[in-house]
Formats: structure tokens, sequence, C-alpha cells
């Protein structure tokens, strides 16, 4: 096995070839070619050039992952560009610096007024003014535009707290409306599809969804019906907005025209606390932000990733967390033999059993959901016992985007720890035959219900001791004579390895129902009371002695992981 740190030494990239020019008065140098949406290289924009030298220029219909539309002139700005003589020659000042011709008054002739930022390439030598009294001048022109026909129903809306029209409203608008005719009231909660509610009112026409769901999803699903003020977003005639990936465009509306079902007045977003995750749906491992508060997640949202989802993720993705707040989640930690009832007697109880087994009369079935750390755990385990283990093979149906077709968000972690072989699951069957033989007495399963692959309730009853973690209850857990509650990776801090061989970790949201532990916890407990001491105590020390034992996490730190993960070379 490779390790994570490629020995190889790159050649040196080619020095990016720039553009100097101005952005309110200071010199910047840019380069000549930024990536555009599909990630190809096109001539740097205005907008682009001013966010590399800080200055804000708001926008709305402009997105980095989307084709530019350029239709809702907020990000209009005054430039300037050298004034060429009749010679082609640039016209120099007293001071032999480059005349420079503006694009609003003072006029120079024959030169055109604001540009929008967003589609207008520089130019070597051109003058930029995001804080000049002109620009100001057309953005509040603009945003009084569209406040025209827009609701004040701000209190309400469940936008608030996320909205550009109103941050830019105080940023860069007008304090008082000089409209004193009647509204257009447009049509307000449109059906338009299984996820998503539409209010027409509150819409500025950006287009940000027809071009996410045409450009990037491939389903052309959305336009703009009717003209002039009574322009709407509408599903073509007979169909549904309904694909695996509608509620991006819920994140992508900058106002509160599109909102999500199951979001919809359920929680005010500044009440909510943010946590950096990754969505365990499938081997894609989305970065998310879970939104959370008292120990409830209410939301999944998309986190920017280049290397993994962009800022994407599917439906399905997003709305996989209810579970982890059901009722029946198992809470309580029992042994059926002696009725213990707290941690530390059962697992007493199991290191006393797991001591005293034969060596090879036991197995572990570890699911690929757990963690690269708890799979580790259960590898030193397994090691030490000469157990056979393996984990269970998902696979489902994936999309040209997004979706990967294993469903297991952690394969890859779980055949670099040794739990897993090349092909998952072929050593189940012999699992199921060597406890049918008598060779096996001793099960240990890890978030799966066997008894739906491979091993059957006949062949389930036949071992001597059955010892389950899982955290939702099923046929395996109670048949457990020992059950331990564990948790939803909301609920705990790990690493996975996505289906790319991108180790990414992610961090504690909420905290567990009732008595459910983290698995690293327990099943370092068991180590040591089964193995012998470990040297460690928190997830930071578990991760950095596991890249010392295990080849492919050679080198890494958990503190080095960041927030995007890192390649390992496998």
């Amino acid at each position: 096995m490779s390790t994570a740190a490629n020995p190889e030494t790159k050649p040196a990239p080619p020095p990016v070839e720039t553009v100097r020019i101005k952005v309110d008065g200071r010199d910047i140098d840019v380069p000549k070619m930024m990536p555009d949406w599909q990630g190809k290289l096109q001539p740097t924009t205005m907008l682009q050039a001013c966010s590399l030298a800080g200055a804000e220029v708001p926008h709305y219909c402009y997105h980095p992952k989307l084709p530019i539309a350029g239709n809702c002139r907020m990000c209009l700005v005054e430039f300037g560009t050298p004034m060429m003589g009749p010679d082609r020659k640039p016209v120099l000042n007293p001071d032999g610096s480059s005349k420079i011709a503006k694009s609003v008054l003072p006029y120079e002739p024959g030169t055109p007024r604001g540009a929008i930022a967003c589609a207008t390439p520089i130019s070597p030598g051109m003058e930029i003014y995001p804080g000049s009294t002109a620009t100001r001048q057309m953005r509040e022109a603009v945003l009084e535009s569209l406040l025209i026909n827009h609701p004040l129903d701000c209190p309400i809306c469940d936008q608030a707290g996320e909205c550009k029209l109103q941050e830019y409203s105080v940023e860069h608008g007008q304090a008082t409306s000089r409209f004193v005719e009647t509204k257009v009231h447009k049509p307000k909660q449109v059906d338009l599809g299984p996820r998503i509610m539409l209010d027409d009112e509150r819409c500025i026409l950006c287009t940000r969804c027809i071009r996410f769901t045409k450009d990037l999803v491939g389903d052309d699903a959305l336009g703009i019906v009717n003209r002039g003020s009574y322009n709407t977003i509408a599903s073509f005639p007979g169909r549904t907005f309904d694909n695996n990936y509608t509620l991006n465009t819920v994140d992508l509306c900058p106002v509160g025209a599109l909102t999500s079902k199951d979001f919809r007045f359920q929680m005010r977003v500044w009440f909510m606390k943010e946590t950096k995750s990754v969505c365990t749906s499938c081997a894609t491992g989305c970065n998310i932000v879970i939104g959370s508060r008292e120990d409830r997640v209410y939301r999944y949202e998309p986190r920017q990733n280049d290397v993994v989802n962009a800022s994407w993720m599917c439906d399905a993705g997003r709305l996989n967390y209810k579970w982890i707040g059901r009722d029946d989640r198992l809470a309580a930690v029992r042994s059926s033999r002696t009725g213990a009832r707290s941690w530390p007697a059962v697992l007493s109880e199991i290191a006393q059993t797991l001591r005293s087994a034969p060596r090879g009369s036991v197995a572990v079935i570890a699911s690929a959901r757990q963690t690269n750390e708890e799979l580790y755990l259960v590898r030193k385990l397994a090691t030490h016992l000469g157990a056979m283990t393996d984990s269970v093979p998902r696979e489902g149906e994936g999309d040209r985007f997004l979706v990967n077709e294993d469903k297991n968000p952690n394969t890859n972690g779980a055949r670099l720890t040794g739990i897993a072989f090349t092909e998952m699951g072929i050593q189940i069957p012999k699992i199921a035959q060597a406890i049918r033989s008598g060779q096996v007495q001793t099960l240990i399963v890890i978030g799966e219900d066997v008894t739906q692959h491979g091993i059957d309730s006949e062949t389930l009853a036949k071992v001597s001791t059955l010892i389950v973690s899982d955290i939702l209850p099923n046929e395996t857990t109670r048949r457990a004579h020992f059950l331990l509650p564990g948790c939803a990776h909301a609920e705990k801090r790990g690493t996975f390895v996505n289906g790319k061989g991108r180790l990414q970790r992610f961090l504690k949201a909420v905290e567990p129902s009732g008595e459910a532990r983290p698995e690293w916890e327990f099943l370092k407990e068991l180590v040591e009371q089964v193995v012998g001491p470990t040297g460690y105590t928190t997830i930071e020390g578990l991760f950095n002695q596991m890249a010392k034992d295990v080849p492919a996490f050679a080198g890494l730190e958990w503190a080095g992981i960041a927030d995007l993960g890192v390649n390992l070379a496998i």
C-alpha cells in the first residue's frame, strides 16, 4: 500500500500571465485568464478582478458555478480604459501616464457608460471604480427597480437572515421608496414540485434556478413565462419540477422565492448552529453543513469543495437526516445474560467473554458506514482474536453528476483498514458457514442488520455470543446478547475515505440520544481490556496512531486534514 504523500517531484507550473489594472485607484496584477463555471480558462472579468482586489461587487444573477447571464444588472460599475489616439497609440497625460476614458460622467466621446462586471473582461491599463459615486448611483437605481413589486414580507420569509436582497438593500439601496403606484401581485405558494414551493412575488428573475437545472443537471424543466412586470418562473406545462437536485435551487435563490417544503417555516436560520460535516448517503462524500438547534438536526446544506461536490448535493442525501431523531433510537446499553445496564459493567462482561474465546472462534462484520478510526479499532480487536472480518456491500443506482453507485460512505476506509477485502462481502458466506458448522461461536456486528445480508435468523440463533452495536432497532439488535447503542455521524467526530480516495473529516453537531456513545469510544475501551493499553484518549490521538499503523494514512495527522480533506495515494 502506498503512502498518502506522493514521492514524485512534480515540475513547477508555468508562470501565470498577469494584467496590471487599477481598482479604486490601487494598482493590482491579476491573472489574464481564470477558470469559468466549467473550469475552462476564460478572460478574467471585472468582477473576478475586484474580488481578487478585495473590493465587493454586489450581484444576483452571477454565480461562479453557473453560466453567465448578465440580466440582473446589480454588478454595474464605473470603469475607465486608456484613450487611444488616431495612431492607435495611448494618449498620455503631461506626467506620462495614460489618459483614461471613463465610462460615466464626465463623459468622454465614444465611450460607453457603466458595464456589468460579471461579463466584461479586463484589459491592460483598465481602471475599475467599484466604490465611486457613479457606481453607487447605478446600484441604487437597480435596487429600486428590483424592489418596485417586491412584497414587504421579510418577517415571515424563510430567507430572512440569508437574503441578499435584504443585505444589499441596507448596504447599497436608498433609505426611502419613491414608488407610489400599485404593486403587481404575482402568484404565491406555487407548488412547483414535490420538494419545492415557489413564491413568485419575491422572485427577481436572476435565472440561477433555470441555468442550474438546464446546464448542470440536464433537466430543462424551468423557464420564464409572461411579459414585462408579469414575468414569472414556471415549470413547463404538464411537468412538475422533480429531479434529484431540485433543492439546490433553494440554495441558489438569492431571495425567498424558492423554498424547501421540508425546511419551510421550521426554524429561523440565525438560531441554528452550523457544523461542517460529510454526507453519508453514498461514496461521493459531499461536503455539507448541518444546521441544528438544541440537539435537533433541521437541515443539511452543501458545503463548497471543488474537488468533491463543487457547491451541490443531491436531494436524497440532503433529506437523509430524519432518522437521527427517531423516537425508537437505541438508547440503552444492556446485557441480556446478567441484566447489566451500565457501560462499565457491560463492556467488562464483553471483554471477559472475548478474552476467554478460543482463537478463530470469533467473527466480525463491521459496516462501511463506520469511521476509519472505528474500523481500525475493530481490526485491532479482530487481529488479536484471529477473527474473520468483512463489511456489507451496498450497491444502487448512480448518475452522471454526484450520486455514486456505492451507497456506503466509507468502502475505501473498510478496505484500507483491513476489515474488508477487494470484493466487499466475499467473506460473509464463509462466516455464515463457520457459524453453522460451530467453528464461530461469537459474532460481533457493528452497524448492520446481518439478517438482511447473508446470515439469516436461523443461522444467527446458532452463535453462543452475539455482540451488536447499532443506532436503530432491527432483527439483529433484537437477538443481541450484548447491545451497545451507537451514534450517527452527526453525533461524533471522525473521518471517511470517499470513492475517489479523498480522506475527509467531519465534526460533531448534536448530542446522541440516551446512553448512546460514539463507537470509537467504547471500541477503544474494549481494545484496552482485551488487547492492551492504546496510549491515546482523544479522537485526534486515535487518528494519529492509526496513521502510523495503516500505510495508506502514513504521514498524516488529524490537525493537517483541514476542512476540505486530502487525497490519498491509493
